[in-house]
């Protein structure tokens, strides 16, 4: 099964499961309402705005960060969230870019749509729409957006390439990208990494720091800035890894500090029309 394939069925359940009145569990959900322990998708979004959307929404949160609380959105501006799951972001973003504001969401599940666009319906707000598409190929003109925010998503893509180049051609010129995502900071052994990157992301294909610097750079972006928001030790992971028959005390030294959520931010630069432009 293709990398995609895997996302889809695996994203599809995750809806289902919410939908059908459940939970994501303690892989992929927030703790804000259930008291999940996961170290990744835990604690996220604080009381405040889980008051303002859907429990549904918060429910089938997958994410790593919380990039609304991040991106400093303003009234009026226009906001796409490439991989928006359940609307959660989508959601939140429309109430604080306001009624002259608009937020797009952008999935390519089924099941995610449509949970997204009924907690969209229970919590009446309008300024939002949410469009089916892959993240590679965004379904809208160029320079369109005022802001692109995504959570933990363009981890999962197989071409991270052409998902920074269609997030550089949709934003207006000065438009800023500003994301949360899973980085790795180090050299770390290969079965290692893909051991701590299952964990991680349940299926995830995350860049070291450097490389997502370097492709930000290659796209076009410029003031580009990883910051780190949450930094997983091997204390984190023990169980999971151990279940994978890893002795974690031996790969500890490998691990500590390396693995972590991240606030990626890049400007599209003003007066820039295409990637290279400006170099």
């Amino acid at each position: 099964m293709e990398l995609k394939d895997t996302v889809k069925e695996k994203y599809g359940e995750a809806a289902r499961r919410v939908t059908n009145g459940g939970s994501n569990g303690c892989c992929g959900a927030s703790s804000a309402l259930d008291g999940c322990c996961d170290p990744i998708t835990s604690n996220l979004y604080d009381l405040s705005e889980a008051e303002q959307i859907p429990e549904a929404a918060l429910k089938a949160s997958l994410g790593c960060g919380n990039p609304t609380a991040l991106a400093e959105l303003r009234e009026g501006e226009t906001v796409l969230d490439l991989g928006s799951g359940g609307g959660i972001d989508v959601l939140l973003s429309a109430r604080r870019v306001g009624p002259s504001g608009k937020a797009y969401g952008l999935d390519m599940t089924d099941d995610m749509l449509a949970l997204a666009r009924e907690n969209q319906r229970r919590a009446g707000i309008q300024n939002v729409e949410f469009l089916k598409g892959e993240i590679e190929h965004i379904p809208l003109p160029d320079a369109s957006v005022d802001v692109i925010i995504s959570n933990c998503v363009i981890n999962l893509s197989g071409d991270k390439d052409q998902v920074l180049r269609e997030a550089f051609r949709v934003l207006k010129p000065g438009g800023r990208f500003a994301i949360s995502d899973v980085v790795t900071r180090g050299p770390v052994p290969e079965q290692v990494r893909k051991s701590m990157l299952l964990w991680v992301g349940c299926i995830a294909g995350a860049l070291a720091e450097e490389d997502y610097r370097a492709k930000l750079a290659a796209a076009g972006f410029a003031r580009i800035d990883v910051e780190p928001t949450r930094v997983y030790d091997i204390e984190d992971a023990r169980a999971f890894l151990s279940t994978e028959g890893i002795d974690v005390d031996a790969i500890a030294p490998e691990v500590e500090g390396k693995f972590m959520s991240a606030f990626v931010r890049a400007t599209k630069p003003a007066g820039c029309c295409a990637p290279g432009c400006c170099s």
